[in-house]
């Protein structure tokens, strides 16, 4: 799909183009219809009686010039501008002296070849470091001081900024001295006007360039918009003025390269009018300042230095030191009285990191960012000139008015999260009520829910581990979850033992607890080997050191996004390192461990299963533990999601001791279980918890 200008274009049989804006500015001699028409006088404006439309992008479509051909065009130099503008080209035809040989020859050793860069003035160059990018770009800045015994130098490409400066000779201190002081001494501005500048109105060709680009000639006017002459070239003329007074000046030649006044003060393009508004919009070049305006704008202003390559990784400097967005700090009088800002700054990622570096100093809070229209299925429009040109002023003003809340890191709205609201609505996600338990006592008490923490606790020899073993298995046989396992109170072999006797129904001895059943076969053995393989991750310390809580975290985090596990097991507390600053009480430490545990779940949408003893029962009697019981923190029943206490009978007066009573005695989520009591049946052969009346003699 080829995108055209919005304008409709007037093609004619002649299939004769203008040439893009490489050229615009010369002034050429025109050959029409082997009539020679001459070049005119520099006082007069080019092609004052033809209308000639110019395009700065060759990949965007340009319009015809009827009636033409041959046309023909003379490269010509941009001379040395006047005194205060700071160009590329350096002024030639300076003698040199002792100091400035010397310093030439100092220069050249870092790559600065300073070729007639004259002492007092400013010099644009080739970086020797970046080259100038893929552009060839002049970027380097260079200064000699007024004495030639030093200089200094900084590349202005953002991908750059090489800087430095040196001497002539060892024993110059007060030229050196003089030159470091520069950019610490207040700031004077220079004083300038259209006469000392000799600006001048748009003539014919600029005035066909900035219509081919749908700017009208009454914005030019309003915007002051003018034109340059250097020798037989032109350059536009943006001024930044403020109330109404010229205070700088930014250029741009045939090669859409820019430049500006030097030591003049650094304001928005378009400053005044934004004046007493409540609403701002920024944008990052005074072409789309201009744009802005066709679409019914005014309260808009550029900035004057273009975007940064990233944004920037460190804190916000002082406002004295951040000279990249001074521009900022004196206009800040105009920005304070505005409660929406909308950044419409480029869609690439330059534009982007301006953004963002904007909104770090006006605040997040007012400001609104813009998100441009598609310009196939792959790309979006670049800016809002880009906007103008193809779907004209009234898309532009819908974008705008479009514009979206700058988000705010950790602030959001409901919306941000609709469609997962309406997945767990639909219950698309999965596991959105939990998943059962595989019991059917306990399926209306407690459902485990991913991103969950449970904390199960119980006294000694109470069946906690066994009992969550049997719950993995459950969850595994129903949905096929996989689990990281960190247990560190059972042995490897034991563990796996106990796990394959749960999986296989079957002891893996036939001695002693086995003998009336018949052990697992060889070949269920090895089958119930791979499925420990698939099925579980150890997390161990291969040494005598105890593991923290940080060091088991980043191995299941591992787990997860390596193996896809669903489950963690930390058991138990106190077999985990919890040295502790010691100006750190035990409760601050636990509820600083169980969020960052809660932390993991939820961001990995894994379920975390933390075994915890109670503390000593001097004066327990045989019945379950409270919750608050846990030693360490009462954190353990305030910041878990689910408080599980297994408990067995150990008193046969008082009923089957194979019975284990699970009592729920917290639930955050009501609609993933409740508070109550279930009770199973425990199978010591296999190591089984069955629901009583799947064993009702066992009752």
């Amino acid at each position: 799909m080829i995108l055209l200008p919005y304008r409709r274009l007037v093609l004619n049989n002649s299939n004769n183009f203008a040439m893009g804006s490489k050229y615009f500015l010369h002034k050429p001699s025109i050959t029409i219809h082997k009539t020679i028409i001459p070049v005119l006088s520099s006082k007069t404006h080019l092609f004052q009686n033809q209308r000639l439309i110019f395009s700065t992008f060759a990949s965007k479509p340009i319009s015809p010039i009827r009636g033409t051909s041959n046309l023909s065009y003379r490269p010509h130099r941009i001379p040395p501008p006047v005194s205060g503008v700071v160009l590329e080209d350096p002024v030639e035809g300076i003698a040199e002296s002792e100091h400035v040989k010397a310093l030439k020859e100092k220069l050249s050793q870092v790559g600065i070849d300073i070729g007639s860069c004259g002492p007092g003035q400013y010099s644009g160059l080739l970086c020797p470091m970046c080259t100038g990018g893929d552009s060839n770009e002049k970027s380097l800045s260079l200064f000699i001081t007024q004495d030639g015994h030093a200089a200094t130098w900084t590349c202005f490409r953002a991908k750059c900024g090489w800087r430095g400066g040196t001497r002539a000779f060892a024993d110059v201190k007060t030229a050196f001295a003089d030159m470091k002081r520069i950019g610490k001494v207040t700031k004077k501005y220079r004083q300038i006007t259209e006469e000392s500048l000799g600006l001048e109105p748009l003539c014919d060709v600029l005035l066909s360039y900035f219509s081919e680009r749908m700017i009208s000639r009454e914005t030019l006017r309003r915007n002051a918009v003018m034109q340059r002459r250097y020798g037989d070239q032109i350059v536009i003329a943006f001024t930044y003025r403020r109330d109404g007074a010229l205070v700088s000046c930014k250029y741009r030649d045939i090669t859409k390269k820019f430049w500006q006044e030097a030591d003049t003060l650094k304001i928005f393009y378009g400053l005044d009018d934004i004046k007493g508004a409540s609403d701002i919009i920024i944008v990052e070049g005074e072409m789309d300042k201009l744009a802005m305006e066709e679409a019914g704008f005014r309260n808009c202003v550029s900035v004057p230095d273009g975007a940064p390559p990233v944004v920037s990784d460190k804190e916000l400097p002082p406002v004295d030191k951040d000279t990249k967005y001074q521009y900022l700090w004196n206009c800040k009088e105009y920005l304070e009285k505005a409660s929406r800002i909308i950044l419409a700054t480029d869609g690439d990622p330059p534009g982007q990191a301006l953004a963002e570096e904007l909104a770090r100093r006006l605040g997040r809070e007012r400001c609104w960012r813009v998100t441009w229209p598609k310009k196939s299925t792959k790309d979006r429009f670049k800016d809002a000139n880009e906007v103008l040109m193809y779907l004209g002023p009234g898309a532009l003003r819908e974008v705008i008015e479009g514009a979206e809340l700058y988000p705010i890191q950790g602030l959001f709205n409901f919306k941000d999260y609709f469609t997962e609201i309406d997945a767990y609505y639909h219950q698309t996600i999965g596991y959105e009520l939990g998943v059962s338990t595989g019991w059917r006592s306990l399926n209306q008490l407690y459902n485990v829910v991913p991103g969950e923490l449970t904390i199960v606790t119980g006294v000694p020899n109470s069946g906690k581990s066994e009992w969550i073993d049997a719950l993995l298995c459950n969850l595994n046989q129903s949905v096929g979850w996989k689990f990281a396992l960190c247990s560190m109170e059972n042995k490897v072999r034991d563990h796996a033992r106990k796990l394959l006797e749960k999986h296989i129904k079957k002891p893996f001895f036939d001695v002693r607890y086995g003998e009336s059943v018949q052990r697992m076969s060889a070949q269920e053995f090895e089958e119930g080997k791979q499925w420990l393989s698939d099925t579980f991750f150890l997390i161990r310390c291969e040494n005598d050191c105890l593991p923290n809580i940080d060091w088991v975290l980043s191995l299941a985090k591992a787990a997860v996004l390596r193996h896809g596990v669903n489950g963690l097991v930390i058991d138990p507390y106190n077999e985990l390192d919890h040295q502790r600053p010691s100006s750190q009480t035990e409760t601050e430490y636990v509820s600083q461990m169980l969020t960052k545990i809660k932390r993991f779940a939820q961001h990995h949408s894994c379920h975390v299963w933390f075994v915890a003893h109670p503390r000593q029962l001097h004066h327990w009697v045989g019945g379950p533990p409270n919750l608050y019981d846990i030693s360490g923190s009462a954190h353990f029943i305030n910041k878990c999601d689910n408080g599980i206490v297994i408990h067995r009978n150990r008193d046969p007066s008082a009923g089957p001791v194979d019975q284990v009573q699970v009592c729920v005695r917290k639930v955050r989520n009501k609609v993933s279980g409740t508070i109550g009591d279930a009770f199973l049946s425990y199978d010591r052969v296999t190591g089984e918890f069955m629901d009583l009346d799947e064993h009702p003699s066992k009752g």
